[in-house]
């Protein structure tokens, strides 16, 4: 018998729809939260989330959901430590969009550097003096500011140094030993780098602890000309203090590719801001990138409706619950997938 399984918001790629294709009867829901479709919930045994938020409540409501996907690295849209207590394994999708979120990153650092969107719609509209605003400079030896250095991070380092850049980095989970072996220097603190980077690039997971990382406090350590990128998660980034430090020229430039909310409101500050670009989430959003995390996402998935222990899961406590106790790994003595 083939396992129920809801999709949120719109089908996976044609790849992981085919992958799923004789295992699993698929329903697409296109809604945001989980308690507005919670009668069709409680029938199913799997979650796979492309856009949506789900909580402890609405997973007490529903014994027999026994595995969550969620579309990318990300899981803040998900109770993960409700999800681990309740024996339910939350699949991500860790490094199968990683180069695609750094040349992504990599593409907004050069496009800031050469005040590319700028002087173009400038240039059409007939502004040729645009060229004297002297926005544009060399990247060569400049310093580039990691915040956070893991799959993303780590490759958006090596992009950047590759073409010119010098790297320092910030992580509280590699010693600094490590970072230095790496090629990069290491800085002891976030302040230290916000205070010598040149370019800072935010790669850190939306949590408690990173919410409003980056405010005002955090901005006027910059530099004045300074360029602030992230690919993370929205909130990360106060945006008003964002805004206000383009406004008064207290920071060179930006390149956002998320928001709070998931999208910009047209009332956003941000909106009206000088010297910023702004996408729409996109940047795992290459072919390539997409169809490997729908692969992790569906092998994940049948992987643990299967019994099977998947390694990337966000709370590995999980496997600890009574729910698991009498599967073959259980005494780990058995392999990971």
């Amino acid at each position: 018998m083939a396992y129920k399984i809801i999709i949120t918001r719109q089908p996976l790629c044609d790849a992981g729809m085919a992958a799923l294709a004789g295992k699993a009867d698929c329903a697409i829901i296109d809604k945001l939260h989980a308690y507005e479709f919670l009668t069709e919930l409680q029938k199913v045994d799997g979650l796979m989330i492309k856009e949506g938020i789900i909580g402890r409540e609405e997973m007490e409501a529903c014994p027999n959901l026994k595995v969550i996907a969620r579309h990318g690295v990300g899981y803040e849209t998900v109770d993960v430590k409700a999800a681990a207590e309740l024996g339910i394994p939350v699949v991500y999708t860790p490094g199968a969009n990683a180069r695609s979120v750094a040349e992504h990153t990599l593409a907004l650092i050069l496009a800031l550097t050469k005040n590319l969107v700028e002087s173009h719609n400038e240039t059409l509209r007939g502004n040729w003096n645009i060229r004297r605003a002297f926005r544009s400079y060399e990247f060569e030896g400049r310093l580039v500011g990691m915040v956070g250095l893991g799959r993303i991070g780590g490759e958006v380092a090596r992009l950047c140094q590759a073409v010119g850049f010098r790297v320092c980095a910030y992580d509280p989970f590699i010693p600094a030993d490590r970072i230095r072996e790496m090629g990069y220097s290491a800085c002891e603190s976030l302040e230290e780098l916000l205070r010598v980077s040149d370019v800072v690039s935010v790669h850190v997971h939306y949590n408690e602890s990173t919410r409003n990382m980056i405010a005002e406090k955090e901005l006027t350590l910059m530099k004045p000309d300074a360029i602030l990128i992230n690919v993370s998660r929205g909130g990360i980034v106060n945006e008003a203090d964002l805004a206000r430090a383009l406004e008064t020229d207290r920071l060179g430039g930006a390149g956002l590719d998320v928001f709070v909310g998931e999208v910009l409101q047209p009332d956003s500050p941000l909106t009206k801001a000088p010297r910023i670009i702004c996408t729409p989430h996109m940047a795992a959003q290459t072919n390539k990138a997409v169809e490997q995390i729908c692969d992790m996402m569906v092998a994940g998935t049948l992987a643990i409706l299967d019994g099977k222990k998947w390694p990337y899961v966000a709370d590995r406590s999980v496997y600890e619950h009574p729910r698991w106790k009498d599967r073959p790994w259980a005494d780990g003595k058995g392999e990971n997938l």
